[in-house]
């Protein structure tokens, strides 16, 4: 029996670098690779066995880390993607009768090929919004036919924080939209796919406007904050929440190594990665906004108020400067396109890009 490979050994390997390691693009923090702390993470996590499916040490450790960072009834389930964290947490507070309320700008609405109701078998109930922000109000609008067996019963209010348009809740608008669908008799889900830029913004503890402000159940980010793979489903109000264990297993999102999902968040979490990470990359989005601003024919469409820059241009401008860096236009009817940073964006990186965005208007 041969024996195990040395540490040497397993550096070696026979992939070849295909990429330009210096590259950089605005299209979407997706596009950043692992954060370095991250992947030595991964490293400390690896070698000798753990008991898979999620019985090993680091997602027991993980348990205790988020119910430091949101309450001590808090149950964390890692999965594997945004859209699998979605889907399981809003099955887990409906029935199969049960509807969603989401802005009109959601990803749950436009970006997730219609998981959560061909596979989560959800009907989803959308309000126009100016900024991607819910209210009250705005809820109201889908909230009604309660008891009527014709209709599909509004169960669940989702809000994603930040929002798809890069905008901020603040905790007073939370628990508010909170306390109004809890009145209504509905549970509140939260889309944290970039919850660390909105505490960054914020200021504030992540339990400030999750859990202490009524949230009941939140899919909380991690790849967009310099993670390899992974998000999780943390629930927040247990007694509201049903057999998200089989749940989480029926939609495919249980992994077998889930040790290595469970490190990488320990990694954003145990100390200030997640916020370093977080706070760095909206500070480029500010950056990069008061630099396009400033450039004569450029609108900036909504408060920058995470990485997320959105901003009107002609068409022709676009499609010159599409050449030279890769981003992605938002809306064709309008010239609105978005620009993202990253926690890896750098100085340079948003100066070389506005510098280019001059060139092409002046030209």
């Amino acid at each position: 029996m041969a024996d195990a490979p040395t540490v040497t050994e397993q550096l070696a390997s026979d992939a070849v670098r295909r990429h330009d390691p210096d590259a950089r693009g605005f299209a979407s923090d997706n596009y950043a690779g692992v954060h370095p702390e991250v992947l030595t993470a991964l490293a400390l996590a690896n070698g000798g066995h753990q008991i898979s499916y999620g019985g090993d040490v680091y997602t027991a450790h993980l348990q205790d880390l988020f119910r430091d960072r949101f309450g001590p009834d808090t149950e964390v389930f890692p999965v594997f993607n945004g859209t699998g964290a979605n889907v399981t947490a809003l099955q887990a507070v409906t029935e199969r009768w049960g509807a969603v309320i989401c802005a009109e700008s959601a990803h749950v609405h436009v970006d997730e090929c219609g998981a959560p109701e061909r596979v989560g078998g959800l009907k989803l109930l959308t309000v126009p919004t100016p900024d991607g922000k819910l209210t009250p109000e705005l809820i109201d609008r889908q909230a009604y036919g309660f008891d009527d067996e014709h209709r599909a019963q509004p169960q669940v209010v989702t809000l994603a924080q930040t929002t798809e348009l890069g905008t901020c809740y603040t905790p007073e608008e939370i628990a508010a939209i909170c306390a109004h669908a809890h009145q209504l008799g509905m549970t509140v889900h939260m889309d944290g796919s970039r919850i660390a830029n909105a505490a960054a913004t914020l200021g504030v503890p992540f339990a400030r406007f999750t859990s202490e402000a009524g949230v009941d159940i939140l899919s909380f980010g991690g790849t967009k904050n310099g993670l390899l793979f992974g998000e999780c489903v943390v629930v927040l109000s247990p007694e509201r929440v049903r057999s998200i264990r089989y749940l989480r297993k029926m939609s495919m999102q249980l992994a077998s190594k889930m040790r290595f999902v469970s490190v990488q968040f320990e990694a954003l979490l145990a100390g200030d990665l997640w916020q370093r990470s977080a706070a760095h990359a909206n500070a480029m989005a500010r950056r990069l906004a008061d630099a396009v601003r400033a450039v004569d024919g450029v609108t900036v469409s909504y408060p920058v108020e995470s990485n997320a820059v959105f901003a009107v241009l002609p068409r022709e401008v676009t499609e010159r400067l599409q050449k030279r860096f890769r981003f992605y236009t938002w809306d064709e009817s309008t010239g609105q396109v978005r620009w993202m940073c990253a926690f890896d964006t750098t100085e340079a990186d948003v100066d070389a890009f506005a510098a280019a965005v001059a060139e092409e208007m002046a030209a």
